[in-house]
């Protein structure tokens, strides 16, 4: 199973991300935003954030989660490569770690600015045993 996968938008990227469990399917989009930034095969774990987000929807809880990650990356230059979440769908909260380290030009290739998370054409869906989450980032 591949994690996520970029699909054709006008002047921004989409990003089809998918996880047998809704905390993969969240942990795959975020690395997808990531990868966009840079090669995140190169991204080591040496740090972590810890995030809590609480919601009123699936939709904003991906949203706050993806913003929350390019906050990180805005105001410390923290690029992630993995992220060990649970999200209670009952009461609409995302929380874990995620794993990463600050950007360093010797070592990571310089690819995309992710500005922001949008709305745009986004989706959530559950198909037999696979989350499949559709947005577009502004690039």
């Amino acid at each position: 199973m591949k994690a996520f996968e970029f699909f054709d938008h006008t002047a921004d990227v989409g990003i089809k991300a998918y996880g047998k469990t809704l905390e993969e399917a969240f942990s795959n989009a975020a690395l997808g935003v990531f990868e966009i930034i840079t090669d995140t095969s190169k991204v080591e774990q040496k740090e972590q954030r810890e995030i809590y987000i609480n919601s009123y929807d699936l939709e904003n809880l991906l949203y706050k989660w993806i913003e929350e990650l390019l906050y990180y990356y805005d105001t410390e230059l923290m690029l992630f490569s993995r992220f060990d979440i649970m999200i209670d769908t009952d009461n609409m909260i995302l929380e874990g770690i995620a794993w990463g380290e600050r950007f360093d030009e010797k070592k990571h290739e310089r690819r995309t600015v992710v500005k922001a998370m949008t709305y745009h054409q986004m989706s959530i869906e559950k198909i037999d045993d696979m989350y499949i989450i559709t947005f577009v980032v502004d690039i």
